[in-house]
């Protein structure tokens, strides 16, 4: 039977060589009426950059800006969810809490000592998102004040999946809005004041 088939040929690996990274291409321009699947980051053709709850804080910060990324899924030893950790929480005023409150260094803190946990996080339905439109997502964001959602999905066993990511600063990116200020108030008043303008 195996003399039916043909062995392929072998090359040597290369210093240097890469491998494939998953890249979902998003529309350089949309509307608030546009679809929300059109400026969220789809997980299943995404990979996205994860730490670990005992990793250091300042390796976190290290990974998030080799990566160009602003958040990090926190995993647990068992690769679960365990958490959300954002620039805002290593360059705001977490940190120095966690210092007043605990004592230490800076050196000292690590991820799970900053991180938003899963009892703070909220996260939306794939099956709501799937029929809301871009200006219900920065809606959304703007309600509950943060950066960042989740949009989860459940597993027949009743397992909720992390599938999707929405960021503020994509979707003003996509909106056509400049971004000057990373506060969170202020992305909010200038996607408001450019799409008014529009």
């Amino acid at each position: 039977m195996v003399k039916e088939y043909s062995d392929l040929p072998s090359v040597h690996l290369r210093t240097g060589s890469g491998h494939a990274r998953p890249v979902q291409v998003l529309p350089e321009r949309v509307k608030l009426s546009d679809p929300a699947l059109s400026v969220m980051t789809d997980l299943t053709k995404v990979s996205l950059v994860t730490t670990r709850a005992k990793t250091s804080m300042d390796k976190a910060n290290a990974k998030m800006i080799r990566y160009g990324v602003r958040m990090l899924l926190v995993l647990d030893d068992n690769e679960e969810l365990a958490g959300l950790l954002t620039a805002t929480d290593i360059l705001g005023e977490k940190p120095m809490h966690f210092l007043q409150n605990m004592g230490g260094t800076h050196d000292d803190i690590m991820v799970r000592d900053i991180m938003s946990t899963l009892r703070e996080l909220t996260a939306m339905r794939m099956a709501d998102v799937e029929k809301a439109r871009v200006g219900d997502i920065v809606a959304s964001l703007k309600k509950v004040h943060r950066q960042h959602a989740l949009v989860v999905s459940e597993s027949p066993d009743g397992k909720q999946i992390v599938g999707g990511l929405f960021s503020i600063t994509q979707i003003a990116r996509q909106l056509g809005v400049e971004v000057q200020n990373l506060e969170l108030a202020s992305t909010f008043a200038e996607i408001e004041n450019a799409v008014s303008r529009a």
